[in-house]
């Protein structure tokens, strides 16, 4: 269009000059006819480009979607995070107690529960494996606390605890609470005898009564 417009400006200058140019058709109609040949249609103009009221729609319906999956995706991230922690503990029991059995020796599982460690090693190792074995702590997932850990003997503790594993795989009656940052709560059962763990969803409060 600028073009254009600077072309009809020349031509009107010349013909204050010159005179208008004879012929069928006058030089200003060629000079707009040529425009038009050689210029995109409007039409295929709009076919290949967007409106700005278009792009605001797609930009809010992009908005709207991330709106609606993210928080999903956050919430299923947090609960693969909770799920896989107590997988981690779950084997890590199964193991000592078959450890226990097989070298008939009894084992002893440590929770850090304020700084969100656990470990393990045998009830005969010396101060200085047992500090080993710390620095080489399981260290859980930044979105995932245990919330207390409850056993028979000492009831619920909140700073550290321990679970033994005898050498004949025997089991002190624990329950461990994990939850996640978005709310979720699982319950990790220990029972003494058959050396199996069940897990509950929420909070599941054990009474030795």
């Amino acid at each position: 269009m600028i073009i254009l417009f600077f072309s009809i400006l020349e031509y009107l200058f010349k013909s204050c000059f010159t005179g208008p140019p004879s012929g069928k058709v006058s030089g200003l109609l060629a000079l707009v006819s040529n425009f038009q040949l050689n210029c995109p249609q409007k039409t295929s103009s709009r076919a290949r480009g967007y409106t700005l009221i278009e792009l605001v729609v797609v930009l809010v319906l992009i908005g709207l979607m991330l709106g609606l999956v993210v928080p999903k995706f956050h919430q299923a991230v947090l609960s693969d995070s909770l799920d896989a922690t107590s997988l981690r503990i779950i084997g890590l029991v199964q193991n000592l107690r078959e450890r226990a059995i097989s070298s008939q020796v009894s084992y002893i599982l440590h929770f850090d529960i304020r700084e969100k460690k656990l470990w393990s090693y045998a009830g005969t190792a010396s101060e200085e494996k047992q500090e080993a074995a710390r620095e080489r702590a399981y260290q859980l997932p930044v979105d995932v606390n245990i919330e207390d850990i409850w056993s028979w003997s000492s009831g619920k503790l909140y700073d550290e605890a321990t679970i033994r594993f005898s050498k004949k795989g025997y089991i002190e009656q624990s329950m461990i609470h994990l939850q996640s940052q978005d709310g979720r709560q699982l319950s990790l059962e220990l029972t003494p005898f058959l050396g199996s763990i069940k897990i509950h969803d929420g909070y599941v409060d054990f009474d030795r009564g």
